[in-house]
């Protein structure tokens, strides 16, 4: 390469990392906590409860949030490609994914917000409502059953299939006898319509299901689930999640590598606070910290009337 030649590489290389860096300072000066606008990849199990903060948190401030869903892969994917700064997700980022943000000088702030359960559910017509973990495990396994004809998950890269695949002590989702769509919705739909069949979902989906997903909810059973260390069949209801007697149970966070005090740090804050707080627990999760209740008493006015 000639010496001409490497000054106009160099005078172009100059020109569009400050192009860049002008871009990004602009959208800086122009979000701030409560203001402004941004993008956020949300693990697809969790979106119902998501929405739902959002809408409360663009009521309150001027900021928009778009959620884009997206399997835990994809989100995962997605913050370490620099393609979103913020993601939820259903489980901190691993070891391996931490080098890589800490190879980009970026330390990536985390919100622990809930606790979720991951749900299995039956068909109605089987009558069949409890359910063995260790059953489940040894099906994902290979090993034959008398009471699973198959699974149902969502999606092979979700949240759900790794979070199963783990404890069964898997790095792949199995071929014999396992279904999987992309939606947990889809899931919900194949259950009602098919018996003995297991579908593993994020409990949200059933407790906060879009109005035309109730016909579907009413033709399913939420199973009670059995632990690989106890002997009492446990529902995904809030009471045994907090408990910790519910097995299947897993933390949620917001995961904010902005880098700056963005809508990120904001709408975190939001997520982690009293009104959030208090969405988690209407929609069936478990919040992080129970908000407090005010009770009002009223003492009973004096009657000013003579006897």
């Amino acid at each position: 390469m000639s010496k001409n030649s490497a000054i106009l590489v160099f005078f172009v290389s100059a020109v569009l990392l400050s192009a860049c860096n002008q871009k990004e300072q602009k959208k800086q000066g122009q979000e701030t906590i409560l203001k402004g606008s941004t993008s956020i990849f949300v693990d697809e199990t969790l979106m119902p409860v998501l929405e739902e903060q959002v809408a409360v948190f663009e009521s309150n401030y001027e900021a928009k949030i778009k959620l884009i869903p997206k399997s835990e892969v994809e989100a995962v994917n997605a913050l370490v490609d620099e393609k979103s700064a913020i993601a939820v997700l259903a489980r901190k980022l691993s070891g391996e994914e931490m080098k890589i943000f800490d190879q980009k000088k970026i330390i990536p702030k985390v919100t622990k917000f809930a606790t979720d359960g991951v749900a299995l559910i039956s068909n109605i017509k089987s009558n069949d409502t409890l359910v063995d973990l260790k059953a489940v495990i040894n099906f994902m396994q290979g090993k034959s059953s008398t009471t699973i004809k198959g699974l149902v998950f969502d999606n092979p890269n979700s949240s759900t299939v790794s979070y199963m695949n783990a404890l069964a002590g898997l790095k792949t989702i199995p071929q014999k006898g396992v279904f999987s769509f992309k939606t947990n919705d889809e899931v919900i739909k194949y259950v009602s319509e098919n018996e003995g069949l297991v579908g593993i979902v994020g409990v949200n989906w059933l407790f906060q299901p879009m109005p035309d997903m109730q016909k579907y909810i009413d033709k399913i059973n939420i199973m009670s689930v059995k632990g690989l260390k106890n002997e009492n069949y446990y529902e995904p209801s809030q009471n045994n999640i907090a408990e910790g007697t519910y097995p299947l149970a897993r933390d949620l966070y917001i995961i904010n590598c902005q880098g700056y005090s963005g809508l990120g740090m904001g709408f975190a804050s939001f997520v982690a606070g009293d009104i959030g707080q208090r969405i988690i627990l209407k929609s069936g999760l478990l919040p992080v910290r129970i908000p407090a209740r005010s009770i009002t008493i009223k003492r009973k006015a004096k009657s000013n009337i003579k006897k």
